[in-house]
C-alpha cells in the first residue's frame, strides 16, 4: 500500500468518496498492462448506486474537461467501466466485483487506498 495517490488517481477517488464506493483502490498498472497506466476499482449495493456512481464521475470529470472515451454496462447497473484512456474505472456490484476479481487478476499492481482508509477495510460493512 502506498500513501502518496498519485495524480492521474485523485479525481476520481475525489468523486467516488463522494457517493459512498466501497472498497476503493487504485491500482498502479504501468509495465504489466498495455491497456492503461491505472486501474480505479469499487463497488456499490445496488444496480442504481453503481450507475449513480458512474453518473457523478462522468459529470466530475466533465468538469476538468475530460470526457471517457468509452462507456459500457452503465445501463444494467453490474459492472460498469468507464475509460478515461489512461486510467479505467470500474465500477461494479458487489456480487460481481467477487466473481471478477480483477484484484486478484492485477495482484503484482502496486494499490492506493483512499486516505483514512485502510486495506483492511475494503469489504467490510460500513
Amino acid at each position: 500500500m502506498s500513501k502518496d495517490l498519485p495524480q492521474e488517481l485523485a479525481p476520481f477517488f475525489d468523486a467516488l468518496g463522494q457517493r459512498k464506493a466501497r472498497g476503493l483502490v487504485g491500482l498502479d498498472v504501468r509495465g504489466i498492462s498495455s491497456v492503461a497506466d491505472f486501474m480505479v476499482i469499487c463497488s456499490g449495493l445496488s444496480n442504481r448506486q453503481v450507475a449513480a456512481m458512474a453518473e457523478h464521475v462522468e459529470r466530475h470529470m466533465k468538469k476538468r474537461k475530460q470526457k471517457a472515451l468509452g462507456v459500457e454496462g452503465k445501463t444494467e447497473g453490474q459492472w460498469v467501466l468507464l475509460d478515461y484512456d489512461d486510467v479505467i474505472v470500474h465500477i461494479f456490484h458487489d456480487s460481481a466485483r467477487d466473481f471478477y476479481d480483477l484484484e486478484g487478476l492485477w495482484a503484482d499492481a502496486k494499490r492506493y487506498y483512499p486516505k483514512g482508509r485502510p486495506e483492511e477495510q475494503e469489504g467490510e460493512d460500513e
